[in-house]
């Protein structure tokens, strides 16, 4: 995937020459490295002043889904500083910016039969693979930074963590935050499955421990409401 990625690089090179006339520095410095979650981090280019700006040279479809791609990243990494930051939502901008540049490839992408010849792509197995690793860190980032809220939207970290569990269902963090949010609103069997999940996953885990625990008290609770109601209902 390293050796397909580096050609990826070298061939926006390619593309930014020939959209502005002069190289990019520092692609390959920008893109070599890796975040803790395995996905390529970007350097100091600003993403906005990436592929898409002023000229008009012609550029290939798959220059431009290549382009997509590494802009998503960069907004990625962009959205990862803020968060060490504490500019929560600063960064969360940025997870939603990588996150639609992703929407373009998976439209540019999308079923052959719904678009013209010319442009007809299919991304290579590395460009999947860097778009999933890529939108499975922008939702779960995203969940990070919502229950940072004063007021969390947990009905928007149950979307994300869904998500992301959509894409790799061992997610620890996407499990145990989705048992959280169920938690929340009030929908205790289902946070109860997803805790239970995680704690396969981490066993000694406190937190989910006492998520658990917390979610088992409110349906033993739940329960003794609804035999008293029947019993009211019978007297």
């Amino acid at each position: 995937m390293h050796s397909t990625l580096f050609q990826i690089i070298q061939r926006k090179q390619a593309f930014e020459f020939n959209r502005h006339g002069r190289p990019v520095r520092d692609m390959e410095e920008k893109h070599s490295g890796r975040s803790l979650k395995g996905c390529p981090e970007a350097g100091s280019r600003s993403p906005a002043a990436g592929v898409g700006g002023g000229g008009h040279h012609h550029t290939s479809p798959e220059l431009e889904l290549e382009g997509k791609i590494l802009r998503a990243v960069d907004f990625k990494a962009e959205g990862n500083r803020c968060y060490k930051e504490k500019k929560f939502r600063e960064a969360i901008g940025k997870y939603h910016r990588a996150l639609l540049q992703l929407k373009g490839v998976h439209v540019a992408e999308g079923p052959e039969e719904n678009l013209p010849a010319k442009d007809k792509l299919r991304m290579t197995e590395a460009q999947k693979g860097l778009v999933e690793c890529t939108e499975i860190e922008c939702y779960d980032s995203l969940t990070a930074c919502l229950l940072q809220s004063e007021l969390v939207n947990y009905e928007r970290v149950k979307e994300y963590c869904l998500k992301v569990l959509e894409r790799q269902k061992s997610h620890f963090k996407a499990m145990y935050r989705a048992g959280i949010a169920f938690y929340h609103l009030g929908d205790y069997q289902s946070a109860l499955h997803y805790l239970k999940e995680a704690k396969i996953r981490e066993p000694t885990d406190t937190n989910v421990l006492r998520y658990i625990q917390l979610t088992e008290m409110k349906m033993h609770r739940c329960n003794q409401r609804e035999k008293e109601g029947v019993k009211d209902m019978i007297g």
